[in-house]
């Protein structure tokens, strides 16, 4: 992949990019990516302390921490990025989207796969978390604020502490469609007023009842 081609991605999808030359000196996301195909370069050819020193000097610039280990594919907008870790065996897919404080980390002190693998055009909510050696079926949409610790299947929205999938798409999303992530505190007040509606067709069809055989009684 070019970084040309990348830079017109993300002036692209995202509508606060004036220019390339904005894009390629003050957004981040992409130095962040770009010091970590550098710095993977030198950890798959075993040279680890330098591929971490690598890696330490690119958070120390961009405040984004991304292992050397890291498996990233093409691409990858990191928006704003603030905050945002990704552990030594996560792989990410092409196309995808992380939001500010977004964090790719494992459970434990577990070894070999222990962090996640997200597929191609995922969007990742602001302050999410995604935790453990699970996957992110492509097209998913995670919520912001969400703490996701189980497999979540293709064109799946998920949101809530713990993470739990309330929408399954049939139709695959667009590219980094930034406005139609599901917010988990919108999708959590929609599911409870449904509840709350529920409950008073309960309540209506009890009164019924009731009124029914009171009427029954009387005869």
């Amino acid at each position: 992949m070019s970084l040309r081609e990348h830079i017109r991605a993300i002036k692209r999808e995202d509508p606060a990019a004036k220019s390339s030359l904005e894009i390629l000196l003050c957004y981040q996301g992409l130095h962040a990516v770009l010091f970590h195909r550098i710095a993977h370069w030198f950890y798959r050819e075993g040279f680890f302390v330098l591929a971490r020193c690598i890696s330490t000097v690119s958070r120390l610039l961009t405040n984004i921490e991304i292992h050397p280990g890291a498996k990233i594919g093409e691409r990858l907008f990191i928006d704003h990025g603030l905050g945002v870790v990704i552990g030594e065996t996560a792989e990410i897919g092409d196309d995808v989207l992380l939001y500010q404080g977004v964090t790719l980390g494992g459970t434990g002190n577990e070894c070999g796969k222990r962090h996640p693998t997200v597929g191609n055009r995922v969007v990742v909510g602001a302050g999410a978390a995604v935790l453990g050696n699970i996957t992110l079926g492509d097209d998913v949409r995670v919520g912001a604020g969400s703490v996701v610790v189980h497999s979540v299947p293709p064109r799946s929205t998920v949101v809530g502490i713990p993470g739990r999938v309330v929408r399954t798409r049939n139709e695959a999303i667009g590219v980094l469609e930034h406005g139609r992530v599901a917010a988990s505190g919108e999708t959590e007040a929609a599911d409870l007023e449904q509840v709350a509606d529920r409950i008073r067709e309960l309540e209506a069809l009890i009164r019924l009842l009731l009124e029914e055989r009171m009427g029954q009684g009387r005869g």
